[in-house]
């Protein structure tokens, strides 16, 4: 617990990156296996994670991504998007997908899959999307944590225009609107705020026990 610990001390929102420093194909699988092994509510997983390489697109993007530099110095850049109007068809692959990798008979998930539907699809479409969205960042989550482990940046992103990337991405098409960006990388030297003291909370003021 340490290290990880320390790993938390030495992660940043890294605001340069030097360009010239790629993440192996080694490391970049270890953190979309650590993407993928994320929890979610009910393990649905209602999200895709674009990784974006090309550099012309990222180009692209880093106007929609308020001109941010990260966007196209990072090695690659991560794209959480959540997908639109969750439903009914999402689940029932779920369910079969359960089904296959436990080797259960779907009829005994009946109950698990009513369970879901009846919560989920009595949603409105904006308190799905609202749902689906937040998933994304349980997600970041798991990126950021294993990140850290293999001493590699990331900058996570909230600031950018959802409707410019998603016609960049070409995601509205997939059901997908973009939530999140996180270029990943390696810090450069000439990144000043690496050196900032990491400024949080108290323990005192930061939790509360009842």
């Amino acid at each position: 617990m340490s290290t990880f610990l320390d790993n938390q001390n030495w992660r940043y929102a890294t605001k340069k990156f030097n360009s010239t420093k790629k993440i192996t194909t080694e490391d970049l699988n270890t953190l979309k296996e650590a993407i993928r092994l994320s929890s979610s509510s009910y393990g649905l997983q209602p999200y895709k994670v674009i990784i974006v390489e090309n550099p012309e697109l990222r180009a692209k993007l880093q106007p929609a991504s308020w001109g941010q530099s990260q966007v196209v110095d990072a090695s690659h850049l991560i794209v959480f998007a959540n997908e639109i109007n969750f439903g009914e068809t999402k689940i029932d692959a779920f369910i079969d997908n359960v089904s296959k990798t436990r080797g259960i008979p779907t009829d005994a998930l009946s109950g698990y899959s009513d369970l879901m539907k009846n919560n989920i699809l009595s949603l409105t479409d904006e308190m799905k999307n609202n749902w689906t969205s937040k998933q994304t960042y349980l997600a970041l989550a798991n990126l950021l944590n294993a990140a850290a482990e293999l001493k590699i940046d990331v900058t996570p992103m909230e600031g950018f225009v959802p409707a410019q990337v998603n016609e960049i991405l070409g995601l509205e098409a997939l059901g997908l609107n973009a939530t999140l960006l996180a270029p990943i990388g390696y810090r450069s030297e000439e990144d000043a705020t690496q050196h900032y003291k990491k400024v949080r909370k108290s323990t005192e003021e930061l939790f509360i026990t009842l």
